[in-house]
């Protein structure tokens, strides 16, 4: 006889492991899909449909897509705890033992644990709240409770995923090193418990900077210090925090970041990069160093499109750095190239960055976008001035053969879909017609269609990745809001900013004095913490600091930008070199050598826009 009374169990396996490994999948890509569709569909019928036919919009989209993408933001979270892909910082991580990396990611598992379940169980005491006192929303008119049902649901599931790493990683450290791990997040937790009479500031900085050092990720110790300092220096209630969790995402114009990163994906699966790149050699590539110049305008191409550095290190240097090398160049140059030039990613816009620092200092996005656009411009053409100059010492000729109007126009054709999508974008803020926002729901839409239908990159391989990418990456983002909106409720109770300014104002009250220390500063922070980090965690602390002396918030964000876009590719924590690192199969220390030019070029070009407002501040003029 057979015996199937296995065939049901192993089939109850797979759909086991199927759920481990991809229950919030499924939520991500219908949640993705659905708000750019109904942005999109929005945007097209408020501006188009409606003028043609006379009607009305339906009512309560925008709001919909509000609470669809708070449910997305945090559903994407728990995949990646499982995958272990925060933005963090590792500079002890990377100096310890073997054992001591996988015992510190028992107290990394052990701090996050404990910062998630605090949340769910707040989360909860909310919705028992709004049971008790109901609330409806504007424009739905659904009871709230629904939509806040994502804090006890997201965190919940957060802790599960953190609970299985953290078993993951009992069994494979043993006993022993368990223990040791549990001990130490005993003894960073036992402040709390004891009547230390220590300031807010103290207990803020001290644990940010503490769980930051240990590698716990950004998010994550912006969230458990603002925890740690309202349980011992009773800042603000502690129902507060699951609160703010929402209501700090629930913003129109922060649904632009996982827009702009789904148009930067679509973009770069759906194979357009590549016809980019055909079009900046065809212009460039005759030129002495012409593959590096192409490298460097497609990068700027890209840019335009994608709004992340490491995005378009991906995207450009798969296909130049293998190129280059063929064609002569010196791996560690080509690398450091493709690192530098990617950092233009988040200068010219669009830029998730300028998106954050525009939320976070209440500014006009559209003006930072424009403001954007000459310094990333010029940091390109900088950036080919040093190229230039080597492959003339070097004798990198450019590739000999023979280049036309026709094969020009030809190039220009087939990158056409690629090159609309700046003028759908930046067309579409500039002119009134768009929000920052709906521009980029309208350019991610776009992009997946072409990448379907047209250049038929997207695939049924690759489409939930395309989705899952999107939301993962810009959830970290998002996530990284939402707790530093807590942290920075602190810091405003506690006036600390206003301390700091008040500091920093009594040294000197010259404007490019404190503008060269503010230069030097983020410099150095840029050096250690990604870029997206530093702006919501510095931007309450240093802006009023700059408006008091006079210096533009919006060109005080493009000066914070660029600066930071320097610390793509300056060690220990330069992310675009660990990117070009693993396509040129190269040592970060190798790659570090080598972008030294176009690192010193660069800061160049900050001291001139940083000393020079005219440079990024004229274009602002024409935003309303």
């Amino acid at each position: 006889m057979i015996d199937i009374s296995k065939k049901p169990e192993a089939s109850w396996k797979k759909w086991l492991k199927w759920i481990d490994d991809y229950f919030e999948v499924p939520f991500l890509v219908i949640g993705m899909l659905a708000i750019i569709v109904l942005i999109t569909y929005q945007t097209i019928y408020r501006y188009i449909v409606s003028n043609i036919t006379g009607g009305t919009a339906i009512v309560g989209l925008e709001e919909a897509s509000r609470f669809i993408f708070i449910w997305i933001s945090y559903l994407a979270i728990p995949l990646a705890i499982k995958q272990r892909n925060n933005i963090r910082v590792d500079i002890l991580y990377d100096r310890l033992s073997d054992r001591w990396q996988k015992m510190s990611w028992i107290v990394v598992d052990g701090c996050i644990l404990i910062l998630t379940a605090v949340i769910f169980f707040m989360g909860i005491d909310h919705l028992q709240m709004m049971l008790k006192y109901p609330q409806i929303s504007p424009a739905l008119n659904i009871p709230f409770f629904i939509p806040y049902l994502i804090l006890p649901i997201g965190f919940g599931l957060m802790s599960i995923r953190c609970l299985q790493d953290l078993v993951k990683q009992i069994l494979e450290s043993g006993l022993k090193d368990t223990l040791i791990g549990v001990l130490i997040v005993a003894v960073i937790f036992s402040p709390l418990f004891l009547d230390f009479d220590i300031p807010a500031m103290a207990w803020l900085f001290g644990y940010f900077v503490l769980f930051v050092f240990i590698g716990v990720p950004i998010a994550m110790s912006l969230g458990l210090s603002a925890l740690a300092t309202i349980l011992c220096a009773h800042t603000m209630p502690i129902e507060y925090i699951s609160q703010i969790c929402f209501t700090s995402i629930d913003s129109f114009p922060i649904m632009a970041i996982p827009f702009f990163v789904a148009a930067g994906v679509f973009m770069g699966e759906g194979g357009l990069s590549k016809r980019l790149l055909g079009l900046a050699d065809e212009l460039l590539g005759s030129f002495t160093g012409g593959l590096a110049l192409a490298t460097v305008a497609t990068c700027m191409f890209f840019a335009a499109i994608s709004g992340s550095g490491p995005a378009t290190v991906a995207a450009i240097g798969s296909l130049t750095i293998p190129a280059m090398v063929e064609r002569g160049y010196s791996r560690g140059f080509s690398a450091a190239l493709v690192a530098a030039a990617g950092s233009i990613g988040v200068m010219i816009p669009p830029s998730n960055p300028f998106v954050v620092y525009g939320v976070s200092a209440q500014v006009s996005i559209g003006k930072l976008f424009m403001g954007g656009i000459v310094p990333g411009l010029i940091v390109g053409f900088a950036l080919m001035g040093v190229s230039y100059y080597y492959a003339k010492k070097n004798n990198w000729k450019g590739e000999a053969r023979k280049r036309t109007f026709r094969s020009v126009g030809k190039a220009f054709w087939e990158a056409k879909w690629a090159l609309m999508v700046p003028i759908i974008i930046l067309g579409g803020i500039y002119s009134g017609y768009m929000t920052p926002t709906e521009s980029a729901a309208v350019a991610a839409f776009y992009g997946l269609i072409v990448g379907v239908f047209i250049h038929k990159g997207i695939t049924r391989k690759n489409f939930v990745y395309c989705f899952t990418e999107s939301c993962s990456t810009s959830a970290i983002i998002i996530v990284l809001m939402a707790m530093a909106t807590i942290f920075g409720n602190i810091l405003t109770i506690e006036q600390i900013p206003t301390r700091i300014a008040t500091w920093m104002l009594a040294i000197t009250d010259s404007k490019y004095l404190i503008l060269l220390i503010v230069t030097i500063l983020l410099l150095f922070v840029g050096t250690f913490m990604e870029a997206l980090a530093a702006i919501v965690i510095l931007t309450p602390i240093l802006l009023p600091i700059a408006t008091k002396v006079g210096i533009d918030p919006i060109h005080f964000g493009i000066i914070m930008v660029v600066n930071l876009a320097i610390g793509f590719i300056t060690p220990p924590v330069g992310v675009n070199l660990f990117v070009s690192s693993g396509i040129a199969k190269l040592k970060i220390e190798e790659i570090a050598k080598a972008v030294v030019p176009f690192l010193l070029a660069m800061i160049a070009v900050l001291l001139l826009i940083t000393y020079v407002p005219s440079i990024s501040m004229f274009l602002t003029q024409f935003v309303r």
